[in-house]
């Protein structure tokens, strides 16, 4: 595994099937990544990666959602998405298939960062 990836490598990817058959990333490693997608934050003990947004109005949320899952959909690769108050969007990354992170996640973050910005 490559562990110097920007920015730039993540959001030029795509995300690979996994039916648990991928690497997990460390908690170290995921720790340097996201150094390049500062919006992310690492939670569940380096399992999982999330990202705050909070909109203007419940519309730009539901915009945010929709995007989102659009993206998701074209990728196969599913985040958590949890809309509160009205405008507060939290996207939760992880794969599920194998507990924790994988590159895939860090992939999505990256194209999440884009279609948001």
């Amino acid at each position: 595994m490559n562990e110097s990836k920007t920015l730039t490598d993540w959001s030029s990817r795509h995300c690979v099937p996994c039916e648990g058959g991928i690497d997990r990333v460390s908690a170290d490693a995921a720790k340097r990544y996201l150094v390049e997608l500062s919006n992310w934050s690492l939670e569940e003990d380096g399992k999982q990666i999330s990202r705050k947004l909070n909109t203007g109005d419940f519309q730009t949320a539901v915009r945010h959602l929709n995007a989102i899952a659009e993206l998701a959909e074209a990728e196969q690769h599913h985040p958590d998405l949890h809309l509160t108050g009205y405008r507060h969007l939290r996207v939760v990354l992880t794969t599920h298939a194998i507990g924790g992170l994988s590159e895939n996640d860090f992939v999505m973050a990256a194209h999440i960062d884009r279609v948001v910005s």
